[in-house]
C-alpha cells in the first residue's frame, strides 16, 4: 500500500521535502545540524546515518551542490527512504542517495564501506527509556531498540576517515554518552548549546568531533532559537530560513 504523504519545504522554500501524513516528520533539529557542517571539500562524502525523511542531508545538498560531493543517507525504515529518495528527484539532487539499511547489522552494500566517509552526519532516536509513540514510524525514529547511543556512535566512527567529522544532534542529557563514546577516539570536540529561549536550561546540543585528533575541545556562545514573543532570533532566522551557517553567525 503506497504510503500517504505531503510535500512541505524548508530554508524558506530552497528544498522540498515530501514527508509522511502520519509518522516521522522532521524537525528544526535537522536544519541546525545541517548548519554546523563546514568547511566541506569538493568531491567530499558525506553519510547520513537515520536519514529518516532525508531533511538533514537535502540542506546540505542544497547549500554543497556545486562541490561535487556525494552524500548517502541510510534509514532502517524502508518507506522513509522511498519518500527520501523522492525528494531528492525533486530537488535535482542527483548525488544524493538514500539507502534501507539497518546499522545494527554488517551494512553488505560496497558503497558503504568503513573509513570511506570525510563527514558523517546523524541525529539518531534520543531516548532508550522515553515512552514510545503508539505511532511504529515515530517511535523507531525516537527510541533506541537493542542498539543504544554508544553503539550509534561507534558505528559512525567506523565509517568517518582518518582525520574525517562527525557532527550530531542529541538532547543536552546525553553529552557524557557522547563524550564517552569519543574519548581516545576523536578530539576537537565542539559543542553547541541549543536554548528555546533565553534564560531557559539548553535542551539540546549539537556536537562536532574530528576523529584521530587530540585537539581540546571547546563550548560555543549560546544559540537561542525564539525570543519572548515566540518568533525566531534574528540568529535562527539566517540559520533556518536563509540558510547560513554557524560558522556564518559566529
Amino acid at each position: 500500500m503506497p504510503i500517504e504523504f505531503t510535500e512541505d519545504y524548508l530554508l524558506d522554500k530552497r528544498v522540498k521535502i515530501m514527508q509522511p501524513t502520519n509518522g516521522y516528520r522532521a524537525s528544526s533539529d535537522a536544519v541546525l545540524l545541517s548548519a554546523m557542517v563546514d568547511d566541506v571539500k569538493a568531491n567530499a562524502k558525506i553519510l547520513d546515518v537515520g536519514s529518516g525523511t532525508g531533511a538533514v542531508s537535502l540542506c546540505l545538498a542544497q547549500r554543497l551542490q556545486k562541490q561535487q560531493v556525494q552524500i548517502y543517507g541510510i534509514d532502517v525504515q524502508p518507506e522513509l527512504v522511498e519518500l527520501a529518495d523522492l525528494s531528492a528527484a525533486a530537488n535535482g539532487f542527483d548525488f544524493v542517495r538514500f539507502l534501507n539499511t539497518d546499522i545494527r547489522q554488517k551494512p553488505h552494500n560496497g558503497e558503504l564501506a568503513p573509513c570511506s566517509f570525510d563527514v558523517v552526519i546523524s541525529n539518531p532516536p534520543y531516548s532508550e527509556h522515553d515512552m514510545p509513540s503508539p505511532n511504529k514510524s515515530k517511535a523507531t525514529a525516537h527510541n533506541h531498540h537493542d542498539f543504544g547511543l554508544l553503539q550509534w556512535l561507534e558505528f559512525c566512527l567506523k565509517m568517518t576517515k582518518p582525520f574525517g567529522r562527525i557532527y550530531m544532534v542529541n538532547r543536552a542529557e546525553a553529552l557524557p554518552q557522547i563524550c564517552t563514546a569519543l574519548q581516545n577516539k576523536a578530539g576537537d570536540l565542539t559543542v553547541l548549546p541549543i536554548y528555546s529561549k533565553d534564560g531557559q536550561i539548553a535542551k539540546r546540543i549539537i556536537i562536532s568531533a574530528q576523529k584521530d585528533s587530540k585537539a581540546p575541545s571547546k563550548i560555543l556562545p549560546p544559540f537561542v532559537t525564539h525570543d519572548e514573543s515566540g518568533k525566531y532570533t534574528d540568529k535562527a532566522e539566517k540559520i533556518l530560513r536563509q540558510g547560513l551557517t554557524f560558522k556564518d553567525i559566529f
